[in-house]
């Protein structure tokens, strides 16, 4: 599947794999439970690879649960906001008209609301829990998908297939699962991609300001107790190095896998 693929769509593929597998397989990689208490500020040592945090808890084993809450978040969030902005988009390049004034002046205006401080003041409002957070990060974040889908759609409505299923009588909601769809898999495959990187950055932002998932381990938490127990400060390195290589790792993973979507796009029947 992936021999025909660049190196770094395959490097992409590789990164994710493994930081899927530690989400997945956490219970059996981490070498101690993240919530059990123990020495607070131990260096790394033989039985604490990454040493412990100010109360003691394993950072080794934190840094492997959090992948899972980021992962969730990130790739919920992501499909809702990828489904969304090619529905609008697709609606608004194809029919026109009235869709097109009404959806691009919703999309208009959500594109203009700043997307982190709205998120920020929604899960202050909603509470930080796991699905409050990732429809905070969705409430705006479809709008630039939808407006690139838009563009693509006004261009794939004018080729002469489509015309040609237009004077055959095709209906409109034919034309666009059948036919335009298909022909937006390069967009929405990249935008896609793109999203679970940006919404991982978002949740870990959040969680570093404090308003992260209650009572669950995420990258951007622990980098939220470093810096407000003075980990940074004291220089405890391996506290809050290892999250922010882990956040970067994995969007560097997504942006790397989002260069697989790009091929010309191409007539599917």
């Amino acid at each position: 599947m992936l021999r025909n693929q660049p190196f770094a769509v395959k490097l992409g593929v590789g990164i994710l794999a493994v930081v899927l597998a530690v989400g997945i397989l956490a219970p059996v990689l981490a070498p101690h439970d993240p919530y059990q208490m123990g020495i607070p500020y131990l260096r790394p040592c033989a039985d604490h690879l990454l040493g412990t945090n100010d109360v003691g808890q394993d950072i080794l084993s934190e840094l492997i649960y959090g992948a899972r809450v980021s992962l969730i978040i990130g790739v919920v969030s992501a499909l809702v906001v990828t489904i969304v902005g090619t529905a609008v988009g697709m609606l608004a390049g194809y029919l026109g008209g009235w869709w097109d004034r009404v959806l691009m002046e919703i999309t208009a205006v959500a594109q203009a609301i700043p997307s982190l401080p709205v998120t920020i003041v929604l899960v202050a409002f909603l509470s930080a829990s796991l699905w409050n957070i990732i429809i905070a990060i969705c409430i705006t974040a479809w709008s630039g998908t939808a407006r690139i889908i838009r563009s693509r759609v006004l261009q794939l409505r004018e080729l002469p297939f489509i015309k040609i299923e237009q004077t055959m009588g095709a209906s409109r909601w034919y034309i666009m699962v059948r036919h335009i769809l298909p022909n937006l898999w390069d967009i929405v495959f990249i935008r896609g991609v793109l999203s679970v990187g940006s919404a991982m950055l978002t949740e870990a932002s959040l969680s570093f300001l404090g308003l992260g998932v209650i009572g669950q381990k995420s990258w951007g938490g622990i980098l939220h107790y470093a810096f407000f127990r003075n980990g940074i400060i004291n220089g405890y390195w391996w506290w809050y190095l290892p999250p922010i290589f882990c956040i970067s790792l994995s969007v560097l993973g997504f942006m790397l896998l989002s260069y697989g979507g790009q091929r010309p796009p191409e007539r599917r029947n």
